[in-house]
């Protein structure tokens, strides 16, 4: 019976072993249960992803490159697309309709052309700095190439200066900070009533009104004179800068009479008086006594020579002791001579011209001793001294004009007034006073 007893024992602790092992390989052998099984479970990513497009639907887009390129001597748009690999085509479409074309046909060395270059090699975008200010741009579109031209604004102001001659008009208007531009400019206005070969004295003083033109809030050109004053001699010339109903601007009085005369007072710009107007001179080279008609200006060869009022040249040529001679015919009254020229201006006999127009250059042909012009100033064939001469003055401002022309230039004429009263009251005047020759 205990043996009976002990058998079973062991009959059951091994049944109870193959059923752990049973139980076991059932574990490994069981699929794991599905996704929708746990819905408290983090979702799965999605197995089947939508399919990626195919090569030939999607939208190809080359790559943009923008290439500087600094424009050498003899550049021209052929060579640089040559070099860039454009195809000449390109440049025939750019070149041909379009009216602004002309601006890209003309390319200075040492700026700058930007081309926008696509992957496939097209030429999207082109810009030519022409300076600072302007930019051309060349831009493709469904229609082929269209070209633009832009400019960055430019503010203008109102800037002053003031200066007192002491060496010449020249240096103590740089010395003022007058640009050269602004020198010649404020010569030009009071050429008509001054002459500054002759004239200008020391302790002379000017004050000038111009236009400023700033770009990015700094100093970038200088414009047109606005308003200036020379005293000379203790006389006061004064400008103001006015334009008429028709765009015309000028100079004028503060009455509105016009500063510009028929005649320039000078044909020769800063060069020195070397013989005057004199009936008993005695001949530098005839060593007799022989009327100098004329007013002789010293310079060097090749100065320019310029007409002195609007007219028709009615001879041009040699003329005895005169050398090289060119005479302008102005109107029935008036006539002009010029002579000792090294050379003829473009102008010949039976043009007319303009006043200021140059017609000839400074020499010493004929019976000169030096380089030189003669110039005569002639009134019904009577000579008549080119620095006393009364000059006929141009029309003034009309009546209707007068209320406007006095609403734009209040302002300008009393800047002056104050200017002129507080820089006089500072002037350290020098002592010493005589002509001076200027630059």
């Amino acid at each position: 019976m205990t043996k009976l007893v002990i058998f079973c024992s062991i009959l059951g602790i091994f049944a109870g072993i193959l059923a752990i092992i049973d139980s076991a390989f059932f574990e490994l052998e069981t699929p794991a249960p599905a996704a929708n099984a746990f819905p408290q479970a983090t979702p799965q990513k999605d197995i089947n992803p939508p399919e990626p497009p195919r090569p030939e639907q999607s939208e190809v887009r080359p790559r943009e490159n923008w290439r500087s390129y600094t424009i050498q001597r003899g550049d021209n748009l052929s060579r640089i697309f040559s070099k860039f690999k454009i195809p000449p085509k390109v440049l025939q479409e750019i070149l041909s309709d379009d009216e602004l074309s002309s601006e890209l046909t003309a390319l200075y060395p040492g700026r700058n052309i930007e081309l926008l270059v696509n992957g496939n090699g097209l030429l999207d975008q082109l810009r030519y700095h022409q300076d600072k200010i302007d930019t051309v741009e060349v831009s493709r579109t469904n229609f082929g190439y269209s070209i633009t031209k832009s400019s960055k604004p430019l503010e203008k102001r109102t800037a002053s200066a003031h200066g007192i001659i002491h060496s010449s008009l020249y240096n103590d208007a740089k010395v003022a900070g007058l640009s050269d531009k602004l020198v010649m400019e404020m010569a030009n206005i009071f050429a008509w009533d001054i002459d500054f070969a002759l004239e200008i004295r020391v302790g002379d003083e000017f004050t000038v009104f111009y236009e400023q033109f700033y770009l990015d809030d700094k100093p970038h050109r200088v414009g047109k004179i606005l308003a200036a004053e020379f005293i000379n001699r203790g006389k006061a010339h004064t400008a103001v800068r006015f334009t008429d109903d028709n765009g015309v601007a000028g100079y004028y009085t503060p009455d509105g009479e016009s500063l510009r005369k028929a005649f320039l007072r000078t044909p020769v710009e800063f060069a020195r008086i070397s013989s005057h107007f004199n009936l008993r001179r005695r001949h530098p080279v005839l060593n007799k006594i022989r009327a100098h008609k004329g007013t002789d200006y010293a310079a060097p060869s090749g100065t320019p020579v310029r007409a002195t009022g609007k007219g028709q040249i009615s001879f041009r040529g040699r003329k005895g002791g005169y050398g090289r001679v060119v005479i302008v015919q102005h109107g029935q009254q008036y006539s002009t001579l010029y002579a000792h020229m090294s050379r003829f201006g473009k102008p010949r006999k039976g043009s007319q011209i303009k006043q200021g127009q140059i017609i000839g250059y400074v020499g010493k042909s004929g019976l000169a001793t030096g380089p030189h012009l003669h110039y005569e100033f002639r009134v019904n064939g009577v000579h008549h001294n080119p620095l006393t001469v009364k000059l006929p003055n141009l029309i003034p401002i009309d009546q209707t004009s007068m209320p406007r022309f006095r609403k734009d230039t209040q302002t300008l004429l009393a800047q002056i007034r104050t200017y002129r009263t507080n820089t006089i009251a500072k002037a350290d005047y020098p002592e010493k006073t005589g002509s001076i020759e200027l630059d």
